[in-house]
């Protein structure tokens, strides 16, 4: 070779695969990588690898977790969803009957008073053959603080219809109630009606409980609509069974506004905002 074909010559630097050409002989094949064989190809004393059970992340260091509904999430403060907490304050009160005067029981439904101050309470109506009966539960303590016995007799009008307040309020409320009077010969006084705390009235009003579309099973139990059925069924039977002298025999059902005289409202307006008429989990007080 000349020293002109020397100097046409360039120094190359060659990657693995052209080493390992040149490292192999002529005439002589090169072998190609053996890649494992997968789970068909394998002895039949091989068992195929199972599918995991993970959840694929789309970044490992991240898991996801399903929130529940804020509205469900909230439901859960109610002690009456406690698992047989409503069953045994159903016992409890049955317990405290008097079945002589009372008769036994028809239905159980779980709705909320409305006071003449527009304040929600929390509480349990048992209809019986005689009686209705509206108690104060304490689902905390599991306790029956107060029932309230009215005879169905008594009762002589039913109205239902949506809530309305003075034309100058300031107080509103949303949704339909029922209004049960049993005395439309006595109206309330002068001081009954500005004492937040008077329950001298002859008539309550109810409205549907907060926990309505908690289950199926609430759902029956918070039926105002179903409960104004059975109740005018039961008083219109405890008439025409044991009527009152000089009183109309007979239950009237009205459909009409359910008036609330409020005209502030600034008390039921805390009140019923934190709810503070229901047993509820409020969280850890301390520190």
């Amino acid at each position: 070779m000349s020293a002109g074909e020397q100097g046409d010559f360039k120094f190359v630097e060659l990657g693995e695969e052209a080493v390992e050409q040149q490292s192999t002989k002529p005439g002589e094949r090169l072998e190609e990588p053996v890649e494992p064989a997968g789970p068909a190809e394998r002895g039949s004393d091989t068992q195929p690898e199972k599918p995991s059970d993970s959840i694929p992340l789309t970044n490992p260091h991240t898991v996801r977790v399903k929130r529940e509904p804020i509205d469900k999430h909230k439901l859960k403060r109610f002690f009456v969803l406690r698992p047989g907490a409503i069953e045994q304050a159903i016992e409890d009160i049955q317990s405290m009957m008097d079945e002589k005067e009372d008769g036994s029981v028809q239905s159980v439904w779980l709705l909320a008073e409305v006071d003449h101050w527009n304040n929600e309470k929390e509480r349990i109506v048992l209809l019986a053959e005689n009686s209705l009966l509206i108690c104060k539960y304490d689902f905390i303590m599991l306790s029956c603080e107060h029932i309230q016995r009215i005879p169905l007799n008594c009762i002589d009008r039913i109205c239902h219809g949506e809530f309305t307040f003075p034309q100058k309020s300031l107080d509103k409320r949303e949704g339909e109630g029922l209004r049960i009077l049993w005395d439309r010969l006595r109206e309330p006084t002068f001081v009954s009606r500005w004492n937040p705390f008077s329950g001298d009235f002859p008539f309550c009003t109810f409205t549907e409980h907060p926990v309505l579309e908690a289950s199926d099973k609430f759902t029956k139990m918070c039926a105002l609509d179903q409960f104004r059925d059975q109740l005018m069924q039961a008083s219109q039977r405890a008439h025409e069974k044991n009527p009152v002298p000089g009183k109309a025999n007979g239950v009237l059902v009205l459909k009409q506004p359910i008036l609330i005289e409020t005209y502030v409202g600034l008390m039921s307006f805390i009140g019923n905002q934190n709810k503070l008429g229901y047993c509820l989990a409020r969280g850890n007080m301390g520190f």
